[in-house]
């Protein structure tokens, strides 16, 4: 989660489309958040072990293993498994609200998802987890 040295949100963002990919990394850095792409969820993953990023937006449909397992092998870290989730797909993806529960998948948008939406999601997404955190 946000650690008081780095002063924008991280969002490791996951998809395998270079143009979405682009798309959405020069949207969240305009934004104001610091952004990490890749392409493949095995990048994704590792990446996320050293970043400790503050949220995870994902396509649904990654090679060699889809966004929602990602998310739940980056979640099994004790230091990641409070990350939020936010699963992008341009298919039909009926079970996505139940599959991502468990990994703690905050919302779900359909490709191309509007730019103001995606902005505002994360920050809510980004609101909800800091404001569950107990300080010590």
């Amino acid at each position: 989660m946000k650690s008081p040295e780095r002063p924008q949100p991280l969002i490791l963002v996951a998809d395998d489309d270079p143009a979405t990919l682009g798309a959405l990394t020069t949207l969240l850095s305009a934004s104001g958040f610091a952004c990490q792409g890749y392409n493949n969820s095995d990048s994704a993953a590792s990446a996320a072990e050293s970043l400790q990023p503050d949220l995870i937006l994902s396509d649904v449909s990654l090679p060699h293993v889809g966004g929602v397992e990602m998310c739940r092998r980056i979640h099994q870290n004790p230091l990641l498994s409070a990350v939020p989730a936010m699963f992008l797909s341009s298919g039909q993806v009926p079970d996505i609200i139940h599959r991502s529960d468990g990994v703690h998948g905050s919302y779900f948008l359909r490709k191309p998802a509007d730019p103001g939406v995606l902005v505002e999601l994360i920050g809510r997404a980004l609101h909800q987890a800091w404001s569950s955190v107990t300080p010590a």
